[in-house]
């Protein structure tokens, strides 16, 4: 029975979960249990892949296994996106076709989490407040976004440009050159929504947190063992983002990545009307490496995500965190130097997963094993569909759907190491480089 020879590793610092009530996490896996389905991850992908499950086996038992806790696993630190249109830019009438099929499934998706929170009343300040799209520069400007903006049109997709002026008046910064603004996206807190997913999941799931595989057999039956208690089931669906190799698939195929966020304390009154008194808003930036991802909270606070970084062991120290708050306070101050007085609650790591060619790890990756991983980067809309998917795939339900994500592709074979971590480190590097104008 082959043993897992590396688990999730967070810090305690996660600014989402930490500025909502306390949660008692569930009992963890103990003794030995029989399924008939047993899910493992519960992030965005592996909350939707039991429900969906529990919808289409009303009578079969589904026990969902998290090696942490819900919410304090990557689903619960990114930045709060539901994005329905491709962050990349194309060009030719596949990829055109690519970016369709990208946008029928962030839709879908977002569709299927905004039902859960409507239904279940989830508290998680759940938005349509779309997202800026915006550069630094000019340079930026001309080379991504009006690309960007292209393709969108080409795709019929509602856009609005805004120069420097404008951003001033809806975002209270003179930092940014231009920007395009698409209504599509929503925008929540990630652990508050997690959290009430969790909550309410139908009664023939039953969620053991704190219960981390560290053994694995695949027969007849999958039989995972965890520190304290056993689990054997005749199916699985596989939901652990880029620890899918430690399970045995896409192997050599998938990238870590650690990326750092702050949190604000709420702004007053006077730095609120400093900014102009705006609603809450998003905007990525024109390139996620060298720039920052920023929200605009409900309860009034700013969040910074900077910097991503090659981290194929998850090995951010205490040390990593101070960096990386005083760096964020560097993009704070040069977008908002009004808020000089500020300071950061919260400052944490949070891990992505990407494959060499952006293809997701979506399927059937043996006769009785499926697989929703490697979201590239967009998490919330692409670990959603791909959970919905893989347990309709599972179940052998007719799901068009399917068919777009597996036109996606599989995620390449990477080169043998030490080439790959020298390789993703120079890019990295030469990227900021060739960005700077970004920053």
């Amino acid at each position: 029975m082959p043993a897992i020879s590396f688990l999730p590793s967070n810090d305690a610092a996660n600014g989402w979960n930490r500025i909502l009530p306390p949660r008692s996490p569930l009992p963890p896996l103990q003794g030995r249990k029989r399924a008939d389905w047993v899910v493992v991850g519960a992030g965005f992908a592996g909350l939707a892949a039991a429900r969906r499950l529990a919808e289409n086996r009303p009578d079969e038992s589904i026990a969902l296994l998290e090696a942490h806790e819900v919410a304090e696993n990557a689903s619960g630190r990114n930045s709060g996106f539901a994005i329905d249109v491709p962050h990349r830019t194309m060009g030719s009438l596949g990829e055109i076709e690519d970016s369709q099929r990208y946008i029928r499934l962030s839709r879908a998706a977002i569709a299927y989490l905004q039902k859960q929170v409507a239904h279940h009343s989830i508290d998680c300040d759940w938005a349509q407040r779309g997202k800026y799209h915006a550069a630094v520069s000019a340079r930026g400007s001309q080379e991504i976004l009006e690309p960007f903006a292209k393709e969108l049109e080409t795709l019929g997709e509602p856009l609005r440009w805004l120069d420097a002026d404008k951003l001033r008046r809806e975002l209270g910064s003179s930092y940014y050159h231009s920007a395009v603004y698409t209504p599509g996206c929503v925008l929540f807190n990630p652990a508050a929504i997690t959290r009430g997913l969790a909550a309410s999941l139908p009664a023939n799931v039953t969620l053991y947190e704190h219960s981390p595989v560290l053994v694995t057999s695949y027969g007849n039956d999958i039989e995972l063992a965890t520190p304290e208690g056993f689990v054997r089931a005749p199916r699985m669906i596989l939901c652990v983002n880029g620890f899918a190799p430690e399970f045995g698939f896409y192997r050599d195929r998938l990238l870590r990545f650690a990326t750092y966020a702050s949190l604000t304390r709420p702004l007053n009154e006077s730095e609120r009307h400093a900014l102009g008194d705006p609603q809450d808003w998003g905007l990525t930036p024109a390139n996620a490496f060298v720039s920052a991802t920023i929200r605009y909270t409900h309860d009034h606070r700013i969040l910074i995500r900077y910097r991503i970084s090659y981290a194929p062991h998850h090995a951010v120290t205490e040390k990593d965190l101070r960096k990386a708050g005083r760096e964020n306070r560097r993009i704070l101050l040069a977008r908002f130097p009004m808020l000089g007085d500020v300071t950061w609650d919260h400052t944490w790591a949070g891990y992505l997963c990407l494959s060499r060619n952006f293809a997701p790890g979506f399927g059937r990756v043996a006769p009785n094993i499926w697989a929703a991983v490697c979201q590239n980067g967009v998490g919330v809309t692409k670990g959603t569909i791909g959970g919905v998917l893989a347990a309709d795939m599972a179940c052998g339900e007719d799901n068009a759907l399917i068919a777009d994500m597996e036109e996606l592709g599989k995620p390449q074979k990477l080169p043998p190491q030490p080439f790959t971590g020298i390789g993703v480190r120079f890019k990295t590097l030469y990227d900021r480089w060739r960005y700077r104008y970004e920053v």
